[in-house]
C-alpha cells in the first residue's frame, strides 16, 4: 500500500518529501492521483480501440493499436498531471481560477476525444445496424445515379422502346377485339359490325385476312422490341449497370466488420436522430450523458484542486519554494563576490608584477 500511495502522489504531481510531512494531507492527493491514473488509463483504450478501426484488415493492427493506445494514454496522462501540478493553491481565487480557464477548457476538449471510440464500442450493435442501412442507402442512391445517367444517356432508344411498345399494347387489344368480332361473324350473331351469315363466308374471310396481317404487324413489333430492348442491354452491360447490385447478408456483415473509424463515428452521429430528421430522445441522451460523464471524469483532478482550501502542504511547499528562491538568490551573490575577489585578486597581481618590471629596469 505505501508503494501504491507513492506513486498515484508520484502523478498528482506532489513534492513527496515535502506531503509525507503532513499525514493528514495524504488520502487527497491519493484520490487526485488516482483520477488522473485513471484517466490516463482510459485514453490508452480509447486510442487503442479506434487505431484498431483505422488498421482493421491488417494483420499488425492489434499491434498498431496497443503502441498508439500506449502512447496516447501516456500523452494524456503527462498533460493531466502537468495541468493539476501547475495550479497555484497559494494564489487568489480569482487567480486560481484564471490560471485553471485554460485548463478546464483543455480538459474538456481531451474529454471529449477520449469519450468517443469508448461511446462506439458502448453502442457497438447499434452502429452495426446503422450501417447496414446507411450502406444501403449508398447503395440504392448509386444506383439510382447509374439508371437517371443512363436514361439521360440513352434517351432517344428509351424513348422508341416504349413508343414500339405503347403500339404492340394498342395492337394487341385490336386483336383481341378483331377475333370477338370474327367468332360473332362465323356463328351468325348479329351486331353493327356483323352480318349475322351463318358461317365462314366472305365477311368472315375478309376478317380473317385483316386479322392475320395484324399479327403479323404485332410480330414485327415485339421483334423489334425485343431487339432494341437487347441493345439497352447490352449498353447497361458496357456501363455497369448490371453489376450494380446490392449485397447479400453475408456481404453485408463483410462490409460492416470492415468499416472503418470514420463510417463507425458517423453511424454513431446517425443514430441520435429518426430517418425523418426528428431527434431520437433516448439514444441523443444516452449519448451525450455518456460524453459528459468523461468530460467531468477528465475535469474532475482539476475542480477537486480548485476547491479544496489552501492546506499545510501548499503552505510548505510556498515556504520551499520562497526558501529555494532565496537560496539561489544568496548563491548568484557569493558568486558574483567570488567572482569580484578572483577579479580584483588578478588585478592586484599584474599591478606588482609590473612594479617589479619597472625596478628591474
Amino acid at each position: 500500500m505505501e508503494k501504491l500511495t507513492q506513486f498515484f502522489w508520484w502523478c498528482s504531481g506532489v513534492h513527496q518529501s515535502t506531503l509525507a510531512k503532513y499525514p493528514a494531507e495524504h488520502s487527497k492527493y491519493v484520490g487526485i492521483g488516482a483520477t488522473i491514473f485513471f484517466t490516463g488509463f482510459f485514453a490508452a483504450l480509447s486510442g487503442g480501440y479506434a487505431l484498431y478501426f483505422v488498421f482493421s484488415g491488417d494483420g499488425g493492427a492489434i499491434g498498431y493499436a496497443v503502441l498508439f493506445g500506449l502512447l496516447w494514454g501516456l500523452a494524456i496522462f503527462n498533460m493531466d498531471r502537468y495541468i493539476v501540478s501547475s495550479i497555484n493553491k497559494n494564489a487568489s481565487g480569482s487567480k486560481q481560477f484564471l490560471q485553471a480557464t485554460p485548463r478546464i477548457l483543455l480538459a474538456i476538449l481531451i474529454g471529449i476525444v477520449i469519450a468517443r471510440p469508448l461511446e462506439i464500442k458502448v453502442f457497438d450493435k447499434e452502429i452495426r445496424d446503422q450501417l447496414r442501412v446507411t450502406y444501403l442507402d449508398r447503395q440504392r442512391a448509386s444506383i439510382d445515379t447509374l439508371n437517371r445517367a443512363f436514361d439521360s444517356k440513352y434517351t432517344i432508344e428509351l424513348a422508341k422502346i416504349d413508343e414500339l411498345k405503347t403500339e404492340r399494347d394498342s395492337l394487341e387489344a385490336t386483336i383481341k377485339a378483331d377475333r370477338v368480332k370474327l367468332k360473332m361473324e362465323t356463328f351468325g350473331e348479329k351486331s353493327i359490325e356483323t352480318s349475322g351469315i351463318v358461317g365462314y363466308g366472305p365477311y368472315a374471310k375478309q376478317r380473317q385476312a385483316e386479322l392475320e396481317k395484324q399479327e403479323q404487324h404485332l410480330d414485327t413489333l415485339r421483334s423489334a422490341i425485343a431487339g432494341q430492348e437487347a441493345f439497352i442491354g447490352q449498353r447497361k452491360q458496357f456501363e455497369g449497370l448490371m453489376d450494380a447490385q446490392l449485397l447479400t447478408g453475408a456481404q453485408m456483415d463483410s462490409a460492416v466488420n470492415r468499416a472503418g473509424f470514420a463510417d463507425r463515428n458517423a453511424a454513431l452521429g446517425d443514430l441520435k436522430y429518426y430517418p425523418d430528421g426528428s431527434v431520437n430522445s433516448s439514444n441523443y441522451w444516452s449519448i451525450t450523458f455518456i460524453m459528459l460523464l468523461f468530460i467531468f471524469f477528465e475535469c474532475l483532478p482539476v475542480f477537486v484542486k480548485l476547491m479544496s482550501a489552501r492546506d499545510a502542504y501548499d503552505v510548505a511547499l510556498k515556504d520551499q519554494q520562497v526558501t529555494d528562491v532565496h537560496r539561489s538568490g544568496r548563491d548568484r551573490d557569493s558568486e558574483i563576490a567570488i567572482m569580484d575577489g578572483v577579479y580584483d585578486t588578478k588585478v592586484q597581481q599584474g599591478i606588482e608584477r609590473q612594479k617589479a618590471q619597472l625596478w628591474e629596469g
